[in-house]
């Protein structure tokens, strides 16, 4: 007897799962993508398998391997995948309510400064009825937008390699050197601030810590001890202890001078690094709403940033 077939709302759901295990190459990883146990990925990829009658993976190797079935599959449930949230965009934005749901990645850093103000003018300028906002890292926001899975993206990664997005500058800004309150040891010699205390950075798999690794390979700094965090509090909360110093951005240090963290913050003794915010959405989809965000943004946390670091934050932005 030959395999009964998934119903349509069950194929959809397994072609999304087969996409996130083939662009991730791993089960698990795509599991928790799309929020799901690896057990339930597993059979979905397993019903694909018995419905096509062919094996879609190569799980002998790590990580997976499309066979060259898989490889065509791919290309098709990619296109089916585009094609059914373009649907679901176009429908959730018609009516009276053009934006009638808006799903927004913002990074962790600047989430709580920014979110009240954004929902607010989500809803009461663009009439957006359901706001659902995730905080996290450009990495997250990466996904997010690649799997539709976000409508736009307050970011720190332009993510040029994307087409069909639109982009929105909100600013750009220098790095700082950040010292305990209490450092009283050199200021102006990054290799001895960083032979006397161990650098706390961002861990390896933030655009942020790749960003500082590099910059100190270009300047042929190897810090002989470091201690890695994926969130700016967790960064600021081990500076403030004494634990170490950093570099942060403005926008990264808001967090920890809210929570009244007794920091110094200084300008970068060398030649230093900067990094730009930016406001992504798909092209055409949204209207004068990205723009709007964009701009609110940027006067925003510029305002905060001044309010709150003072002159030499404000000194930092570009």
């Amino acid at each position: 007897m030959p395999p009964r077939p998934v119903t349509d709302s069950n194929l959809i759901r397994a072609i999304e799962v087969f996409v996130a295990v083939a662009e991730t190459g791993q089960m698990t990883a795509a599991a928790q993508l799309l929020g799901i146990t690896q057990s339930a990925a597993s059979q979905q990829i397993a019903t694909l398998e018995r419905m096509f009658g062919t094996q879609l993976l190569d799980r002998s190797v790590r990580p997976v391997r499309l066979t060259q079935e898989g490889g065509l599959l791919h290309r098709h449930a990619t296109e089916i995948l585009n094609a059914v949230e373009d649907l679901t965009t176009k429908m959730r934005h018609s009516g009276p309510n053009p934006i009638s749901v808006l799903r927004i990645g913002i990074l962790a850093s600047i989430a709580t400064t920014l979110t009240p103000l954004l929902v607010a003018a989500a809803q009461e300028e663009f009439r957006v009825q359901d706001v659902s906002l995730h905080a996290g890292l450009s990495g997250d926001h990466e996904t997010l937008l690649r799997t539709k899975r976000a409508d736009i993206a307050i970011t720190s990664d332009p993510f040029y390699d994307m087409d069909g997005l639109e982009r929105h500058p909100v600013l750009q800004e220098r790095y700082l050197l950040v010292l305990p309150g209490d450092y009283t040891g050199p200021r102006d010699d990054l290799a001895a601030i960083l032979k006397r205390m161990p650098l706390v950075r961002f861990a390896d798999t933030t655009s942020v810590g790749r960003q500082i690794e590099q910059h100190l390979r270009r300047l042929k700094l190897r810090p002989p001890r470091v201690i890695q965090a994926d969130r700016s509090s967790m960064v600021t909360a081990c500076v403030a202890s004494g634990a170490g110093v950093t570099f942060l951005t403005p926008t990264l240090l808001i967090d920890g001078f809210v929570e009244r963290m007794q920091l110094q913050v200084l300008p970068m003794p060398v030649a230093g690094m900067t990094r730009s915010i930016t406001v992504l959405a798909r092209e055409d989809e949204l209207g004068a709403l990205p723009a709007r965000f964009a701009q609110m943004a940027a006067d925003t946390l510029t305002d905060r940033i001044t309010d709150i670091i003072g002159p030499v934050g404000e000194a930092a932005l570009l």
